[in-house]
């Protein structure tokens, strides 16, 4: 079934989604980047914690479907200091690639962050996700740290990119 972008809305989250969410971040990341299998349990807390105590007024998730089937993944969460945002667990599945969808989730985790009065946000992601890279760098993040690690079993150059709201 091919997708058009106008079939896909932008959920809550539902039963089942952060079980999908741990093991479709595990298998991407293992077949597109060679993680291993250490990269699940961090999904997994991230969600875990998410579940267990977000304020709904500072903190969303939304998961993209196109019907029953999800097509990705982004989050807003509170970050380490006041007024600061965090995005977390930006997914999209290979096939929704390219369909605009990676900057509707964007611009919706975005325009939460403001409602909820945050001031900044920032995130963690890999130098090796160059298409996600390009969409931060459109849209007003700039990459504030870069540090190369051995992360997942594979050697990566971890970022954090910031921008203000």
């Amino acid at each position: 079934m091919e997708i058009s972008a106008s079939d896909v809305v932008l959920d809550d989250l539902r039963i089942g989604d952060a079980g999908w969410l741990t093991m479709r971040h595990g298998e991407l990341y293992a077949a597109e980047e060679g993680f291993d299998a250490s990269f699940e349990p961090l999904v997994a807390r991230i969600l875990a914690d998410f579940l267990d105590g977000h304020d709904p007024t500072r903190e969303r998730g939304w998961i993209a479907r196109a019907g029953d089937r999800r097509l990705g993944s982004i989050f807003c969460v509170a970050g380490p200091r006041p007024r600061l945002a965090k995005l977390r667990l930006f997914l999209l599945e290979p096939e929704a690639r390219g369909l605009g969808l990676g900057q509707r989730l964007l611009d919706t985790c975005l325009d939460f962050a403001r409602s909820a009065g945050y001031a900044r946000m920032t995130l963690w992601t890999h130098e090796s996700h160059r298409a996600a890279c390009a969409l931060y760098a459109k849209n007003g993040f700039a990459c504030v740290r870069s540090e190369p690690v051995h992360s997942f079993g594979v050697d990566l150059v971890e970022q954090v990119w910031e921008r203000d709201l």
